[in-house]
């Protein structure tokens, strides 16, 4: 069975850590096992000078894995960004679902983030029109062609994904 996913978007500081961080609970505390996987746009940097995982990577590991009793991290060098759908597959076998912040070009289902007092266009519907899109999360009126969602009750927007994707079947990465 794929693991389902769907893809947080919108433009910066909308708040899409903020959902993300509040569906986790919510989704896990109805028995599913659930990830979170985020794109960054910058070079951002888990690994500093002066740590072993460091030093090995900086004398040529292309991969180098750390882990404890408790969690693990893998630094991996790429040429480029893999795919949403290959990260999902192979990191995240073991999941019921992924919350996925960004990769806003990827074809995995996507939940908008639209906060009102900006006024900004939103990002699916703009000059690229993506069929990906499921629903708009906002806190405030928009005219749309997909379910509007009240970004302030997360318990709703949970609702929404479970009936979507985890038991309606569709948003896997085949």
């Amino acid at each position: 069975m794929a693991v389902k996913a769907v893809a947080f978007v919108a433009r910066g500081n909308t708040g899409k850590t903020t959902l993300i961080e509040r569906l986790l609970p919510e989704l896990s505390g109805r028995g599913y096992r659930v990830g979170a996987m985020k794109h960054d746009a910058h070079r951002f940097e888990i690994d500093y000078p002066g740590k072993d995982s460091h030093r090995l990577t900086s004398a040529g590991a292309e991969t180098m894995l750390i882990s404890s009793a408790e969690k693990l991290a893998l630094v991996k060098q790429h040429p480029q960004s893999p795919p949403a759908e290959e990260l999902i597959r192979t990191y995240f076998a073991d999941m019921d679902l992924v919350l996925v912040e960004g990769f806003r070009k990827s074809g995995l289902p996507k939940i908008e983030i639209h906060r009102k007092e900006t006024g900004d266009p939103l990002i699916c519907r703009g000059e690229h029109r993506d069929p990906a899109l499921i629903a708009i999360a906002s806190d405030g009126p928009v005219d749309a062609d997909v379910p509007v969602l009240d970004l302030n009750t997360p318990v709703r927007i949970a609702d929404f994904i479970e009936a979507r994707l985890l038991k309606g079947g569709v948003g896997g990465t085949d």
